[in-house]
């Protein structure tokens, strides 16, 4: 059971302003037999962000977006989406809302313009509507020259941007993207990136779900770390690193016979109480430090007084990685891009 190192923010009160919200959601609970896929999990989404839910196999995540989203009705608590109550009023709620599931909905023999069209149709659009709504989606997705032709032909990455289109068709104001790029090779990956910045840039509001700690920490403004349905903490991909510890300084000595000149140097720039670590086999000494780039250059000049090359000599910062571990005891750690992946639940 991993410890709550800290509290998700504060969930506004029924009584205050939720304007500034795109998702409220407040002590969620779905089992299935007798595993709890959610078991009090509470989110504040702010309006034109992307929001990031991060955890491993089985926190609970595809869940929370199928309740949010009216495909699994809660066993308790309440959450409200658009404004809207997902329980008492799921219709209001579907009209408010885009979802994108784990693999691509797209027609693969009818070409790019037509999937969009017909999305068109199905939402009631009319004709002429679902034509430059289609247009309109093929250019602000960078689809426009590839309209004509049919998606089993297109990459991965732009049978995704495809699948994101279809999404979009009546301008969400919440877009849920469950693991949106699984399976994508790195271009691929690189362009949903910039397709799902485009649409908070134009006001949209994104919840992702996802397994790839680098997606996690470059497209999200917060993150709530969940497991086991459960909030563990929120934060800024930032806040989350320095929740566990700030920087270090990191040192890789040419010859095993200088580290000790290494471990004097880095001692006298360590935080006050850290131990100066040394890794002998690495050839690597390193420490925390308060002043990270005033330290870099205190331990550089005095490396250089001592006449002393070093293989290497760096400040580094916590990763997302670190972060996930520390909060959740690698129960299950997130993938890397170039991981096998998992559907979960």
């Amino acid at each position: 059971m991993p410890v709550r190192d800290s509290a998700p923010p504060a969930h506004p009160h029924a009584g205050a302003a939720t304007s500034a919200y795109s998702v409220l959601a407040e002590g969620l609970r779905k089992s299935y037999g007798d595993k709890h896929a959610l078991d009090g999990l509470d989110l504040a989404v702010p309006r034109g962000t992307v929001f990031g839910l991060l955890g491993p196999n089985g926190a609970g995540k595809t869940t929370a977006v199928r309740a949010l989203s009216t495909l699994a009705r809660l066993d308790g608590g309440r959450a409200t989406v658009g404004g809207h109550d997902v329980s008492r009023d799921p219709r209001a709620v579907r009209r408010s809302i885009g979802l994108t599931g784990q693999h691509a909905a797209v027609d693969e023999i009818i070409t790019a313009r037509q999937n969009l069209e017909m999305f068109g149709r199905l939402f009631h659009l009319g004709a002429a509507r679902a034509r430059r709504r289609a247009a309109e989606l093929l250019d602000q997705f960078g689809l426009t020259e590839s309209a004509d032709k049919q998606p089993q032909g297109f990459s991965g990455g732009m049978r995704r941007r495809l699948d994101l289109a279809s999404s979009m068709i009546l301008a969400p104001e919440v877009l849920f993207l469950d693991e949106p790029t699984t399976g994508l090779d790195p271009r691929g990956r690189s362009e949903v990136w910039e397709a799902v910045r485009g649409l908070t840039e134009q006001g949209t509001t994104v919840v992702l779900t996802t397994h790839y700690l680098d997606e996690a920490d470059k497209l999200s403004d917060r993150i709530a770390v969940v497991d086991q349905g459960r909030n563990v903490t929120e934060d800024t991909p930032a806040g989350l690193k320095r929740a566990i510890g700030g920087d270090r300084i990191e040192v890789v000595a040419a010859e095993a016979r200088e580290l000790p000149v290494l471990e004097a140097a880095v001692s006298r720039v360590a935080a006050e109480g850290a131990d100066v670590g040394t890794d002998t086999a690495g050839l690597r000494v390193h420490a925390p430090v308060t002043d990270g780039v005033p330290a870099l250059t205190h331990v550089a000049r005095a490396l250089q007084d001592a006449g002393v090359t070093v293989a290497d000599l760096g400040l580094r910062r916590p990763t997302l990685d670190e972060v996930f571990l520390a909060l959740t005891g690698n129960r299950s750690a997130p993938q890397r891009a170039n991981a096998p992946r998992e559907a979960v639940r």
